[in-house]
């Protein structure tokens, strides 16, 4: 049995890309984005299980169009936030697992090196996330003026998966809920800890799929 587990928050309805059908559950290649993305996890040889938090409606679906051979899989129902949805996932981790891994739904292009690196570097530092250095001017912009130029020295983007040792991760989540502190990711629950948060360089072509260009993109790149 592997000692590490994986959450995906997958409650949202992708009401961006116009489709009456959640997003994780549309087609890339011959399978639902959300089997694409999963199959990396189940694969891997250290993961021992798999919990999806899949919105209310769609528990049952989810169950369904995952069904196949990997690591144990858990489908509960999602929250009304992401955090709340990692939470409810949170609860459905094995207690075994000694690293947890929380990545989004609709990101279906990662790998096994960068899976085995964050799960390294958790295990070092505790805390890991992947992310890349911002390319792009910045600016500030109020009332569709510029206000001003950020200086992008330092300044990173951040993606998923996030990897994290369990007892920090668990941690970081109670004294959230207990606070009602709501951050945009699970890093930044542990960073409130005043933990230290690992850095492993992403993948560039490892895009979240949001707009519907995201998602021809993406059935190209399946192809």
């Amino acid at each position: 049995m592997g000692d590490v587990a994986v959450l995906v928050p997958a409650g949202g309805i992708g009401a961006r890309l116009g489709s009456r059908t959640p997003k994780q559950f549309l087609a890339l290649g011959r399978e639902p984005i959300l089997a694409a993305t999963l199959r990396h996890f189940r694969r891997h040889p250290r993961v021992g299980g798999v919990v999806v938090a899949a919105p209310a409606a769609h528990v049952e679906r989810a169950r369904r169009v995952l069904r196949g051979a990997g690591a144990a899989l858990t489908v509960v129902a999602g929250g009304h936030t992401r955090q709340e949805s990692v939470w409810l996932a949170l609860q459905a981790a094995p207690a075994a697992a000694r690293v947890i891994l929380v990545h989004d739904a609709v990101r279906p292009f990662l790998t096994r090196a960068l899976i085995d690196a964050l799960i390294a570097a958790a295990e070092r530092a505790g805390a890991a996330i992947c992310a890349l250095p911002l390319a792009e001017t910045v600016k500030r912009v109020r009332d569709g003026l510029v206000e001003a130029t950020v200086d992008r020295e330092g300044l990173w983007v951040v993606r998923t998966p996030q990897a994290f040792r369990a007892d920090v991760l668990r941690e970081a989540h109670a004294k959230a809920r207990r606070a009602g502190f709501v951050g945009t990711d699970e890093a930044m629950l542990v960073e409130r800890l005043g933990h230290s948060v690992r850095v492993v360089p992403g993948l560039p072509e490892n895009v979240k799929i949001t707009p519907p260009d995201d998602l021809r993109r993406a059935r190209r790149r399946a192809r």
